[in-house]
C-alpha cells in the first residue's frame, strides 16, 4: 500500500523523483523537509528499483598512494573523446576521496585489505587501481542498503513508494508543481523545486542490463517542461552481459572487474580476438563484429581466477549458477547490452537545468563528466557528487510555492508499462552498437507513429541525434562514417527543435507509414 501523507503536509517541499543513488544522496544532503518519490520499494532488489542496485564494479576515486585526482581526470577526459566538460571532470574527480569518506560516514562498509586499507580494483581505461568496492561484486546493492537505512531514519525525508511522476507543471519558466500517480489517485503536488533522478534509457533496447523501468520518462518530462536534451546519441553498450535467458529479459552484468583480474574474451574455438581492457565501446564493437561473423563469444576466467572466482565475484557466480554455468570450469557466454546513457537533460556544473527550480542528477542528467564515453565506475561517483551538491543547494532560499488547484485531480492512470519488444528491437537494430545513416532513418520511420508518447519522444531524440552526428565518436559508431570529425561538437535538442526536425522528416515519409500502428 502506498503511503501518501495529507497533501497539505507536502506542499512546498522539494520533490526528488527517483530512488537510486543520485536521488537518495540528494535527500540525505539537504536539511530541508523533502519528498522522495520512487516507483517501487526503495530497497527493492528483485526486480531492482534502480540501476544503482545492480552496480558490480564499484566507484572510481583516486585513493591509492600512486594516484591523484588529476590522473583520474586525465583518464576520464581521454575516454570522453573530446566531449567532456573539463571543469566538471576536475570538480568530480577532486570530489572522489571525499565521496568515499562521506559514504563511509553514512554506513557503507568498503572492502579492505588485511591492514585496513581499501581494496582497489582495476577496470578498463583506468591508468591506476582506483575502483573501491563494497560487498565484492555487489557494490551498488551494498551502498544502497546502507543509504536506504539512513533515509528510513531521517525524519525530514518523506518517502512515497510505488508512485510515478507523470509531468511537471511550469509557469513563467519555473517549476511550480508535479503531477504524481500515487495512492490510487493522480495528485498535483505544489513545489518550487524538483530534482529528476529517474535513471537511464536501457529499457528501450532489446538487450539491456538496466531495470525495466529505465524508459527515459524523466527525459520526456524535462523536455516538455522546456529543458534541453544533450548528447542523446551516446549510449554505452557493455560488452559482457550474461547471454542467457529469454529474449527481452534484463541481462545480468558480468562486471568489467572480471576482465580487470585477467579474464579473456574467446570464441567457440577458444581463440582470443580482442584487447579486453580497451575502452568499453571498442570492446563492444569487437564482440558485436565477431558475433555478426557467426561466432559465439565467451568470457574465460578459468586460468586467471579458476576456483577463486566465487570468492572474488560471488554475485556473478550465483547468477551464472542459475543458468547452469560454473565460471571456475566453464567460459561464460556473453553479448553486448545497452548499459549506460551518457546523454540526458542538460545541466550546469551544479546540476541545474535551464528551467528555474529544476535539477537533474545521475544517469538522467548530461553533466559533461562522461562526454562521448563514460569511464568505467565514474557513474556512482557522479551520482554521489551531484546528489550532494544539489541537496546542499536545496538548503538555500527557494521561492514561495505557488498556489495550485485542489491536489486530487482524477482517478489514477495505470502504472507505466515497459515499451513493447517490437520497439526495443527497432532500437537495438538501428541505434545499437554499430549504426548507419540508412538504418537510423529506417528506425525513425518506424517509431514515427508513437513520437507523442514518452518512449517515442526519447527514442526519436536518440535516433535523430545519431543520424545528425555523421561521424564516429566514443559510444556512437557509424559504419558509414567510421572516423571522428575534426571537431568534437556536442548535440543539443529542445522539444521545439526535435518537433521541427521530425516535421521535416515526416514530409519524406508516406502517409501509410505515418498511420501505421506500432505492434505490441
Amino acid at each position: 500500500m502506498t503511503f501518501l501523507p495529507p497533501l497539505g503536509q507536502l506542499a512546498g517541499q522539494p520533490l526528488i523523483i527517483g530512488g537510486g543513488l543520485a536521488g537518495v544522496m540528494t535527500a540525505l544532503s539537504t536539511g530541508r523537509p523533502c519528498v522522495l518519490v520512487c516507483p517501487g520499494r526503495l530497497d527493492e532488489i528483485r526486480p531492482p528499483l534502480a540501476a544503482s542496485m545492480l552496480a558490480q564494479g564499484g566507484m572510481a576515486a583516486a585513493m591509492g598512494a600512486d594516484d591523484t585526482p588529476a590522473l583520474h581526470a586525465a583518464d576520464t577526459l581521454a575516454a570522453g573523446a573530446g566531449l567532456c566538460d573539463a571543469m566538471v571532470v576536475d570538480n568530480v574527480t577532486q570530489a572522489g576521496p571525499a565521496a568515499v569518506e562521506r559514504l563511509t560516514g553514512l554506513g557503507v562498509q568498503w572492502d579492505r585489505q588485511a591492514d585496513g586499507s581499501l581494496q582497489l580494483g582495476l577496470e578498463a581505461a583506468h591508468g591506476r587501481r582506483r575502483i573501491v568496492h563494497a560487498g565484492e561484486d555487489a557494490t551498488g546493492a551494498t551502498i544502497m542498503r546502507a543509504l536506504v537505512a539512513r533515509v528510513r531514519q531521517t525524519s525530514h525525508i518523506t518517502v512515497v513508494e510505488h508512485a510515478h511522476a507523470r509531468d511537471l507543471l511550469v509557469r513563467d519558466g519555473g517549476v511550480v508543481g508535479c503531477v504524481v500517480v500515487a495512492g490510487g489517485r493522480t495528485v498535483t503536488l505544489s513545489t518550487p523545486a524538483v530534482v529528476l533522478a529517474t535513471g537511464g534509457v536501457g529499457g528501450l533496447f532489446a538487450d539491456t542490463t538496466n531495470p525495466a523501468g529505465a524508459m527515459g520518462r524523466g527525459l520526456a518530462m524535462a523536455a516538455r517542461a522546456g529543458a534541453v536534451l544533450g548528447n542523446m546519441e551516446f549510449v554505452q553498450f557493455h560488452p559482457t552481459a550474461l547471454s542467457a535467458g529469454p529474449e527481452g529479459q534484463r541481462l545480468s552484468l558480468v562486471s568489467e572487474a572480471v576482465r580487470g583480474e585477467g579474464a579473456t574474451l574467446i570464441d567457440e574455438t577458444g581463440e582470443r580476438f580482442t584487447d579486453e581492457l580497451a575502452t568499453r565501446d571498442s570492446v563492444s564493437r569487437a564482440v558485436w563484429r565477431h558475433m555478426m561473423g557467426g561466432h559465439s563469444v565467451y568470457l574465460d576466467a578459468r586460468t586467471a581466477l579458476g576456483t577463486d572466482f566465487s570468492q572474488h565475484f560471488p554475485a556473478i557466480s550465483a547468477l551464472c549458477a542459475v543458468h547452469g554455468i560454473d565460471p571456475a570450469t566453464q567460459p561464460i557466454p556473453v553479448r553486448p547490452a545497452a548499459h549506460y546513457h551518457m546523454g540526458g537533460i542538460m545541466v550546469d556544473h551544479m546540476g541545474r537545468t535551464g528551467v528555474t527550480g529544476l535539477w537533474a542528477a545521475g544517469e538522467v542528467a548530461c553533466t559533461g563528466l562522461h562526454g562521448a564515453n563514460r569511464l568505467a565506475s565514474n557513474s556512482l561517483l557522479e551520482a554521489v557528487a551531484f546528489g550532494t551538491w544539489i541537496g546542499q543547494q536545496l538548503d538555500g532560499g527557494l521561492p514561495q510555492a505557488a498556489t495550485l488547484p485542489d491536489g486530487s485531480l482524477f482517478p489514477s492512470d495505470p502504472p507505466p508499462t515497459p515499451p513493447s519488444l517490437h520497439l526495443r528491437r527497432i532500437m537495438s537494430r538501428h541505434a545499437g552498437v554499430i549504426r548507419s545513416g540508412d538504418g537510423l532513418r529506417d528506425g525513425l520511420k518506424q517509431i514515427m507513429p508513437i513520437v507523442n508518447t514518452d518512449a517515442g519522444l526519447v527514442c526519436a531524440a536518440i535516433l535523430l541525434a545519431a543520424l545528425l552526428r555523421g561521424e564516429s565518436r566514443g559510444g556512437h559508431f557509424r559504419s558509414d562514417c567510421p572516423h571522428a570529425g575534426a571537431m568534437a561538437t556536442p548535440s543539443r535538442f529542445s522539444l521545439t527543435d526535435l518537433d521541427a526536425r521530425l516535421a521535416e522528416m515526416r514530409d519524406t515519409f508516406s502517409p501509410a507509414i505515418l498511420n501505421e500502428r506500432m505492434p505490441s
